[in-house]
């Protein structure tokens, strides 16, 4: 044979070593002689260096190569999730000022108020579902101006700081 073990079946009966063979009862319990130790030490030896040998791990060039392309991964998504949380906090601030313009356009109405009048922001509080928002995300004032067109603005620094992102601020 060429070194490879045959499976052996359950009906198999495994041949004993030759220290062993003919001994019954009470012999057969004793220990087999030194020879039969020794080979056996052997195979066990052997056996354990194979297991040593088979063993297989990462090479430092290969653990560097891994965390070179997270590197260059992570690099090229940090960029995207910044864009697209100025974004989002552009967008936050631009449904605000939506929300009181209407509201002011609300209040006005119901209380008959004419293009160049005073805005109560109290009053027109009364008809937001939130409170009124003298300050946006960023913690920059808006401009509440007349009753009218540009009735409330945003801060030029907010639009500056979120500039490049691709938020159209329209008539804000």
């Amino acid at each position: 044979m060429d070194g490879k073990k045959l499976p052996t079946f359950k009906n198999e009966r495994r041949a004993q070593p030759a220290a062993l063979k003919g001994l019954t009862g009470i012999n057969a319990a004793k220990k087999p002689d030194v020879e039969t130790q020794t080979s056996m030490g052997w195979e066990v030896n052997q056996m354990i260096n194979k297991i040593r040998s088979d063993r297989s791990a990462f090479t430092l060039v290969e653990i560097m190569i891994v965390v070179a392309i997270i590197g260059l991964l992570a690099a090229l998504a940090v960029p995207g999730f910044v864009k697209a949380r100025k974004q989002s906090q552009g967008r936050r601030i631009l449904n605000d000022c939506r929300q009181q313009d209407a509201a002011v356009d609300q209040w006005a109405l119901e209380t008959g108020q004419t293009d160049g009048n005073t805005i109560n922001t109290t009053g027109a509080q009364t008809y937001l579902k939130t409170t009124w928002k003298s300050l946006d995300l960023l913690s920059n004032s808006y401009t509440v101006n007349t009753v009218g067109t540009g009735q409330i603005t945003i801060s030029t620094a907010t639009k500056s700081s979120l500039a490049g992102v691709g938020i159209d601020w329209g008539p804000y």
